[in-house]
């Protein structure tokens, strides 16, 4: 089944709250800009005006000698040229934004409704207002840039510390959100691994609900580890309590019965519940086993020493040299023992009795993939998945022998321990295939 994929819990609440925060950041930016727009630039126009009437007064009480020093001074030290103002002068009015609307309204209050206003006269850019001196015509000319409104970069500072700072408010946010259900997260898989231990979580965390979930978390997991310790002990002891009255009964089998057959019957049927006692014994085995590099050849020979002088089995093997993987090699031969006596048993040709098991190993790219596969009638599709669940027992056709349904549950079991994963699955051409992808191993 295709896993389905996408942002994982901390980008998405990072990138909804990013989101929110940035946007609420240019909303209020804009507002506070709109708010003082008008402000600033009815400042801006009272300024100006200063600057005009102030001009009007100098130029009108200053000779014609005096009024060519004082336009010098005004444009060397104040950015301010004054000209005369012709009737054929080309004139282009103001930008028709809000800003210059009202810089343009409060001039002609101030100065007068007749009073022009440009931003180029003749080809020459600048703020241009007229003023009147007696029946002299004179231009004013300046810059906006000089007057105290707000720069491109100033802004820009301002938005990218917002934004920033947002950013990482959000990124704080989502991590606090993130970090206790990222704890059960983690604390959860334990729990699947088996490790009671290490799945405790923090039960005085601040927050009251949080809290809640962790008490009742670690609760939960106090009375699961209980159970499987109590479930463990009991069938250990059942399976151990059951074994001694069974060897008295092979050894008096062997000493009272005086028929041959019947002799062999009774102790192939004694053998049979002492296989199933085993059974039990290794699904109730604890989890408690360290992992090291193992030879997986090494542990496929020693397993192989007990199948290969049975007349109703005919194994064939293709193993890559040299393969190393992360297991133990107890655990490993369990494995490798169940599966291969499962297809011994449910996997004989209906013709021959024999029952033709392929056993394979190679290395992929990141695991080592151990396959044994027979060439009996299979599984329905529908039971594949429940091949592993414990005591199932698939149709009668592959459950001919007896047996305690625990094999490939403890297969399951041993796999997923050594964090390893189990597919079961029908061959094209009839039979069942038991393919384990094994974590490869180092050989230092």
């Amino acid at each position: 089944m295709a896993t389905k994929s996408g942002l994982n819990l901390f980008w998405r609440t990072f990138v909804l709250l990013a989101l929110l925060l940035l946007g609420s950041v240019l909303a209020w930016t804009q507002t506070l800009n709109e708010l003082e727009s008008e402000p600033r630039a009815i400042q801006t126009a009272r300024q100006i005006a200063s600057l005009v009437n102030m001009s009007r007064v100098a130029v009108m009480h200053s000779d014609g000698i005096a009024q060519v020093s004082l336009f010098k001074t005004m444009k060397d030290q104040e950015a301010v040229v004054i000209k005369p103002r012709e009737p054929n002068d080309v004139v282009q009015a103001l930008k028709d934004d809000e800003p210059n609307r009202f810089i343009e309204a409060e001039l002609k209050q101030r100065l007068g409704a007749s009073t022009p206003v440009a931003q180029r006269v003749n080809g020459e850019p600048g703020l241009w207002i007229g003023f009147d001196i007696n029946k002299d015509h004179f231009w004013l000319q300046t810059d906006l840039s000089r007057f105290d409104r707000p720069k491109a970069r100033t802004w820009l500072v301002w938005l990218s510390t917002a934004a920033v700072l947002s950013l990482l408010g959000a990124a704080w946010i989502a991590g606090l959100i993130n970090r206790p259900l990222k704890d059960l997260s983690f604390a959860a898989g334990r729990v699947r691994e088996g490790d009671f231990e290490a799945s405790r979580l923090d039960e005085s965390v601040a927050t009251s609900e949080i809290r809640a979930v962790n008490i009742g978390f670690n609760r939960m997991t106090q009375k699961l580890a209980k159970i499987e310790e109590e479930r463990a002990v009991m069938l250990a002891g059942i399976s151990h309590d059951l074994r001694t009255p069974l060897a008295r009964l092979r050894l008096e089998t062997e000493l009272s019965v005086g028929d041959h057959t019947a002799r062999e019957h009774m102790a192939n049927d004694i053998a049979q519940l002492d296989a199933i006692i085993g059974k039990f014994l290794d699904y109730a085995r604890p989890d408690n086993v360290k992992f090291g590099p193992v030879e997986l050849n090494a542990a496929l020979e020693q397993c192989l020493g007990n199948f290969r002088n049975r007349a109703e089995l005919d194994l064939i093997l293709a193993l890559e040299p040299g393969l190393l993987v992360q297991a133990d090699a107890v655990e490993l031969q369990r494995v490798i023992t169940n599966l291969i006596e499962n297809a011994a048993r449910y996997g004989k040709s209906v013709d021959s009795g024999v029952a033709r098991v392929e056993v394979s190993a190679r290395r992929t790219d990141s695991t080592v993939l151990l396959r044994v596969r027979d060439h009996g009638l299979g599984v329905p599709d529908k039971q594949l998945r429940q091949l592993t669940t414990p005591f199932f027992r698939g149709e009668a056709a592959r459950t001919a022998a007896n047996g305690t349904g625990l094999g490939l549950a403890i297969v399951q079991k041993i796999v997923s321990r050594m964090g390893g994963t189990l597919e079961l699955s029908n061959a094209s051409d009839g039979g069942l295939c038991a393919t384990i992808r094994l974590q490869p191993a180092d050989p230092g």
